[in-house]
Protein backbone atom coordinates (compact mmCIF):
# COMPACT_ATOMS: atom_id res chain seq x y z
CA UNK A 1 0.00 0.00 0.00
CA UNK A 2 1.20 3.25 -1.06
CA UNK A 3 1.59 6.43 0.85
CA UNK A 4 -1.60 8.02 -0.11
CA UNK A 5 -3.61 4.77 -0.09
CA UNK A 6 -2.27 4.75 3.77
CA UNK A 7 -3.09 8.43 4.41
CA UNK A 8 -6.88 7.47 2.89
CA UNK A 9 -6.83 4.60 5.55
CA UNK A 10 -6.11 7.22 8.06
CA UNK A 11 -8.51 9.36 7.78
CA UNK A 12 -11.18 6.92 7.79
CA UNK A 13 -9.86 5.50 11.01
CA UNK A 14 -9.64 8.52 12.39
CA UNK A 15 -12.73 10.68 11.38
CA UNK A 16 -14.86 6.99 12.25
CA UNK A 17 -13.18 6.54 15.71
CA UNK A 18 -12.81 2.43 14.54
CA UNK A 19 -10.98 0.31 12.81
CA UNK A 20 -13.76 -2.19 11.97
CA UNK A 21 -15.89 0.69 10.65
CA UNK A 22 -13.04 2.08 8.68
CA UNK A 23 -12.68 -1.45 6.73
CA UNK A 24 -16.49 -1.52 6.35
CA UNK A 25 -16.26 1.55 5.25
CA UNK A 26 -13.34 0.90 2.79
CA UNK A 27 -14.59 -2.41 1.90
CA UNK A 28 -11.31 -4.10 2.69
CA UNK A 29 -10.11 -6.27 5.39
CA UNK A 30 -9.83 -4.92 8.91
CA UNK A 31 -6.22 -6.81 9.34
CA UNK A 32 -4.72 -4.50 5.71
CA UNK A 33 -6.21 -1.18 7.91
CA UNK A 34 -4.19 -2.14 10.90
CA UNK A 35 -1.32 -2.86 8.79
CA UNK A 36 -1.67 0.43 6.83
CA UNK A 37 -1.55 2.59 9.90
CA UNK A 38 1.18 0.45 11.56
CA UNK A 39 3.04 1.15 8.55
CA UNK A 40 2.56 4.74 8.10
CA UNK A 41 3.36 5.57 11.82
CA UNK A 42 6.89 3.26 11.32
CA UNK A 43 7.22 5.47 8.72
CA UNK A 44 6.86 8.83 10.47
CA UNK A 45 8.13 7.72 13.40
CA UNK A 46 4.88 9.01 15.44
CA UNK A 47 2.27 7.14 16.93
CA UNK A 48 -0.33 8.90 15.35
CA UNK A 49 -3.64 6.73 17.45
CA UNK A 50 -4.64 5.89 20.56
CA UNK A 51 -6.15 2.12 20.81
CA UNK A 52 -8.29 0.55 23.41
CA UNK A 53 -10.78 -2.03 23.31
CA UNK A 54 -13.48 0.25 23.29
CA UNK A 55 -11.90 3.41 20.80
CA UNK A 56 -9.77 5.06 18.91
CA UNK A 57 -8.34 8.69 19.52
CA UNK A 58 -6.12 10.94 17.91
CA UNK A 59 -2.66 11.88 19.03
CA UNK A 60 -1.60 15.11 18.74
CA UNK A 61 0.44 14.01 16.00
CA UNK A 62 -2.78 12.46 14.33
CA UNK A 63 -4.24 15.51 15.03
CA UNK A 64 -1.99 17.73 13.07
CA UNK A 65 -1.79 14.67 10.09
CA UNK A 66 -5.15 14.22 9.78
CA UNK A 67 -5.58 18.32 9.31
CA UNK A 68 -3.09 18.39 6.92
CA UNK A 69 -4.42 15.47 5.29
CA UNK A 70 -8.11 15.98 4.65
CA UNK A 71 -7.48 18.80 2.06
CA UNK A 72 -4.95 17.03 0.24
CA UNK A 73 -7.77 13.66 -0.35
CA UNK A 74 -10.33 16.13 -1.63
CA UNK A 75 -8.13 17.48 -4.08
CA UNK A 76 -7.00 14.61 -5.18
CA UNK A 77 -10.60 12.86 -5.64
CA UNK A 78 -11.55 16.16 -7.73
CA UNK A 79 -8.33 15.23 -9.95
CA UNK A 80 -9.85 11.80 -10.54
CA UNK A 81 -13.02 13.12 -11.38
CA UNK A 82 -11.20 15.67 -13.52
CA UNK A 83 -10.72 13.89 -16.89
CA UNK A 84 -14.94 12.34 -16.66
CA UNK A 85 -16.11 15.82 -16.42
CA UNK A 86 -16.62 15.54 -20.70
CA UNK A 87 -19.27 13.13 -20.37
CA UNK A 88 -20.28 13.58 -17.38
CA UNK A 89 -20.17 10.51 -15.95
CA UNK A 90 -19.43 9.50 -11.72
CA UNK A 91 -17.44 6.56 -11.03
CA UNK A 92 -17.52 4.92 -7.51
CA UNK A 93 -20.12 4.56 -4.20
CA UNK A 94 -21.96 7.11 -2.71
CA UNK A 95 -23.89 6.15 0.22
CA UNK A 96 -26.67 8.47 1.50
CA UNK A 97 -28.74 8.55 4.16
CA UNK A 98 -32.88 10.07 3.70
CA UNK A 99 -36.41 9.26 5.53
CA UNK A 100 -38.09 6.26 4.85
CA UNK A 101 -40.76 7.54 2.82
CA UNK A 102 -38.14 9.65 0.54
CA UNK A 103 -36.50 6.80 -0.32
CA UNK A 104 -39.63 4.32 -1.15
CA UNK A 105 -41.42 7.48 -2.86
CA UNK A 106 -39.26 9.64 -4.67
CA UNK A 107 -35.61 8.34 -4.95
CA UNK A 108 -36.75 4.29 -5.89
CA UNK A 109 -39.11 4.80 -8.48
CA UNK A 110 -36.42 7.39 -10.73
CA UNK A 111 -33.13 6.08 -9.31
CA UNK A 112 -32.80 3.96 -12.64
CA UNK A 113 -32.54 6.98 -14.36
CA UNK A 114 -29.64 8.47 -12.76
CA UNK A 115 -27.99 4.86 -12.46
CA UNK A 116 -28.76 5.12 -16.61
CA UNK A 117 -26.51 8.09 -16.91
CA UNK A 118 -24.28 7.34 -14.83
CA UNK A 119 -23.38 3.48 -15.19
CA UNK A 120 -20.50 3.39 -13.55
CA UNK A 121 -21.93 4.68 -10.03
CA UNK A 122 -23.08 2.55 -7.15
CA UNK A 123 -25.39 3.76 -4.90
CA UNK A 124 -25.78 2.79 -1.18
CA UNK A 125 -29.27 3.82 0.36
CA UNK A 126 -30.11 3.87 4.03
CA UNK A 127 -33.42 4.71 5.00
CA UNK A 128 -33.54 6.13 8.22
CA UNK A 129 -36.31 8.54 10.40
CA UNK A 130 -34.02 9.44 12.73
CA UNK A 131 -30.89 11.12 12.94
CA UNK A 132 -27.26 9.67 12.63
CA UNK A 133 -23.89 10.81 12.68
CA UNK A 134 -22.71 10.49 8.73
CA UNK A 135 -18.81 10.96 9.29
CA UNK A 136 -19.23 7.62 12.18
CA UNK A 137 -21.71 5.70 9.85
CA UNK A 138 -19.23 6.16 6.61
CA UNK A 139 -22.18 8.29 4.70
CA UNK A 140 -21.34 10.56 2.34
CA UNK A 141 -24.15 12.34 2.38
CA UNK A 142 -27.99 12.77 4.33
CA UNK A 143 -31.39 14.24 2.73
CA UNK A 144 -33.19 16.01 5.78
CA UNK A 145 -36.85 17.09 6.48
CA UNK A 146 -37.59 19.65 8.96
CA UNK A 147 -35.76 22.45 11.20
CA UNK A 148 -32.40 21.46 11.81
CA UNK A 149 -29.97 21.55 14.98
CA UNK A 150 -26.53 23.18 14.82
CA UNK A 151 -23.95 20.68 13.43
CA UNK A 152 -20.09 20.63 11.74
CA UNK A 153 -21.90 19.73 8.26
CA UNK A 154 -22.36 21.73 5.21
CA UNK A 155 -26.28 22.27 4.48
CA UNK A 156 -27.39 22.41 1.49
CA UNK A 157 -31.03 23.97 1.56
CA UNK A 158 -33.28 22.75 -1.43
CA UNK A 159 -36.72 24.52 -0.25
CA UNK A 160 -39.70 23.50 1.70
CA UNK A 161 -42.73 21.12 1.03
CA UNK A 162 -46.09 21.26 2.12
CA UNK A 163 -47.77 19.62 4.71
CA UNK A 164 -51.88 18.63 5.06
CA UNK A 165 -54.24 17.31 7.84
CA UNK A 166 -55.38 13.89 6.41
CA UNK A 167 -57.84 11.03 7.90
CA UNK A 168 -59.72 7.93 6.53
CA UNK A 169 -62.85 7.91 5.53
CA UNK A 170 -63.63 5.78 8.13
CA UNK A 171 -62.43 7.88 10.95
CA UNK A 172 -64.52 10.74 9.49
CA UNK A 173 -67.87 8.87 9.56
CA UNK A 174 -66.88 7.33 12.91
CA UNK A 175 -65.82 10.89 14.29
CA UNK A 176 -66.83 13.35 11.90
CA UNK A 177 -64.74 16.11 10.39
CA UNK A 178 -63.34 18.57 12.05
CA UNK A 179 -63.11 22.00 10.83
CA UNK A 180 -60.75 24.38 12.49
CA UNK A 181 -57.93 23.32 14.99
CA UNK A 182 -60.22 24.31 17.90
CA UNK A 183 -62.89 21.58 17.30
CA UNK A 184 -59.85 19.00 18.52
CA UNK A 185 -59.69 19.10 21.42
CA UNK A 186 -63.31 17.03 22.03
CA UNK A 187 -64.13 13.79 20.21
CA UNK A 188 -61.00 14.05 18.23
CA UNK A 189 -57.58 11.34 17.77
CA UNK A 190 -54.43 11.81 16.02
CA UNK A 191 -51.92 9.38 15.67
CA UNK A 192 -49.12 10.56 17.75
CA UNK A 193 -46.05 11.09 16.14
CA UNK A 194 -42.83 10.43 18.45
CA UNK A 195 -39.55 12.97 17.90
CA UNK A 196 -36.83 10.81 16.49
CA UNK A 197 -34.22 13.04 18.42
CA UNK A 198 -36.07 13.24 22.02
CA UNK A 199 -38.85 10.45 21.71
CA UNK A 200 -41.55 13.06 23.34
CA UNK A 201 -44.55 13.15 21.37
CA UNK A 202 -44.58 16.16 18.69
CA UNK A 203 -47.90 17.98 19.26
CA UNK A 204 -50.29 19.15 16.67
CA UNK A 205 -49.17 22.65 14.80
CA UNK A 206 -51.64 25.03 13.02
CA UNK A 207 -51.06 28.64 12.22
CA UNK A 208 -52.82 31.16 14.80
CA UNK A 209 -54.08 34.11 13.30
CA UNK A 210 -51.41 36.64 14.44
CA UNK A 211 -48.55 34.51 11.98
CA UNK A 212 -47.08 32.35 14.90
CA UNK A 213 -47.49 28.69 14.91
CA UNK A 214 -50.46 27.22 17.40
CA UNK A 215 -49.45 24.09 19.08
CA UNK A 216 -52.24 21.44 20.58
CA UNK A 217 -52.15 18.52 22.08
CA UNK A 218 -54.58 16.21 20.36
CA UNK A 219 -55.19 12.67 22.15
CA UNK A 220 -53.59 9.59 20.54
CA UNK A 221 -54.40 5.89 21.55
CA UNK A 222 -51.34 5.05 19.84
CA UNK A 223 -47.59 6.48 19.32
CA UNK A 224 -45.31 5.74 16.40
CA UNK A 225 -41.90 6.65 15.52
CA UNK A 226 -41.39 6.28 11.71
CA UNK A 227 -43.80 7.58 8.49
CA UNK A 228 -44.46 4.24 7.47
CA UNK A 229 -46.45 3.39 10.81
CA UNK A 230 -47.71 7.12 10.96
CA UNK A 231 -49.65 6.22 7.06
CA UNK A 232 -50.50 2.78 8.42
CA UNK A 233 -52.41 3.92 11.62
CA UNK A 234 -54.35 6.76 9.80
CA UNK A 235 -55.64 4.12 7.58
CA UNK A 236 -56.57 1.73 9.69
CA UNK A 237 -58.70 4.50 11.43
CA UNK A 238 -57.03 5.19 14.52
CA UNK A 239 -56.67 9.22 14.04
CA UNK A 240 -55.57 12.35 12.40
CA UNK A 241 -52.16 12.73 10.84
CA UNK A 242 -49.96 15.60 9.69
CA UNK A 243 -47.78 14.56 6.72
CA UNK A 244 -45.98 16.18 3.43
CA UNK A 245 -48.41 15.61 0.57
CA UNK A 246 -45.62 13.72 -1.85
CA UNK A 247 -46.38 11.26 0.83
CA UNK A 248 -49.81 10.54 0.70
CA UNK A 249 -51.05 12.34 -3.13
CA UNK A 250 -51.83 8.42 -4.27
CA UNK A 251 -53.94 7.74 -1.28
CA UNK A 252 -55.73 10.85 -1.56
CA UNK A 253 -56.07 10.19 -5.49
CA UNK A 254 -57.85 6.36 -4.62
CA UNK A 255 -59.72 8.12 -1.69
CA UNK A 256 -58.13 5.98 1.08
CA UNK A 257 -57.56 9.46 3.01
CA UNK A 258 -59.29 12.82 3.08
CA UNK A 259 -57.31 15.89 3.36
CA UNK A 260 -59.01 18.05 6.37
CA UNK A 261 -58.84 21.38 7.78
CA UNK A 262 -57.27 23.11 4.36
CA UNK A 263 -56.63 26.27 6.03
CA UNK A 264 -55.28 25.34 9.40
CA UNK A 265 -52.27 23.13 7.86
CA UNK A 266 -49.35 23.48 9.60
CA UNK A 267 -46.17 25.60 8.14
CA UNK A 268 -44.38 24.47 5.50
CA UNK A 269 -40.85 21.55 6.35
CA UNK A 270 -37.54 22.76 4.73
CA UNK A 271 -35.93 20.33 2.67
CA UNK A 272 -31.94 19.99 2.91
CA UNK A 273 -28.94 18.07 1.88
CA UNK A 274 -26.29 17.66 4.58
CA UNK A 275 -22.51 16.33 4.13
CA UNK A 276 -19.28 16.60 5.81
CA UNK A 277 -16.96 19.39 4.67
CA UNK A 278 -14.43 16.78 3.17
CA UNK A 279 -16.61 15.62 0.78
CA UNK A 280 -17.44 18.78 -0.35
CA UNK A 281 -15.43 18.72 -3.69
CA UNK A 282 -16.91 14.76 -4.73
CA UNK A 283 -18.54 15.00 -8.16
CA UNK A 284 -20.53 11.95 -7.37
CA UNK A 285 -22.11 14.22 -4.42
CA UNK A 286 -22.42 17.05 -6.49
CA UNK A 287 -24.30 15.09 -9.48
CA UNK A 288 -26.68 13.94 -6.17
CA UNK A 289 -27.59 17.15 -5.64
CA UNK A 290 -28.23 18.75 -8.55
CA UNK A 291 -30.65 15.17 -9.53
CA UNK A 292 -32.29 14.93 -6.19
CA UNK A 293 -33.37 18.62 -6.34
CA UNK A 294 -35.00 17.76 -9.45
CA UNK A 295 -36.54 15.08 -8.03
CA UNK A 296 -37.81 17.10 -4.97
CA UNK A 297 -38.67 20.22 -7.44
CA UNK A 298 -42.58 19.22 -8.25
CA UNK A 299 -43.24 19.23 -4.22
CA UNK A 300 -41.16 21.97 -3.33
CA UNK A 301 -43.55 24.97 -2.47
CA UNK A 302 -42.65 27.59 -5.01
Amino acid sequence: MDRFDQYRVFAQVAEMGSFIKAAHALDAPRASVSAAIQQLETQLGVRLLHRTTRQVRLTADGEQLLERVLPLLAEVEDIDQLFEASDRQVSGKLSIDVPSRVARRLIAPQLPGLLRRHPRLQVVLSSTDRAIDLVQEGVDCAVRIGALHDSSLVVRPLGSISLINCASPAYLSEHGEPARPEDLASGHWAVGYASPTTGRELPWESPSADGSVRQDTVRSRVVVNNAESYIACCLAGLGLIQIPRFDVQHLLDAGELVEVMPTARAASMPVSLLYPHRRQRSRRLAVFHEWFAGVMAPYIDS
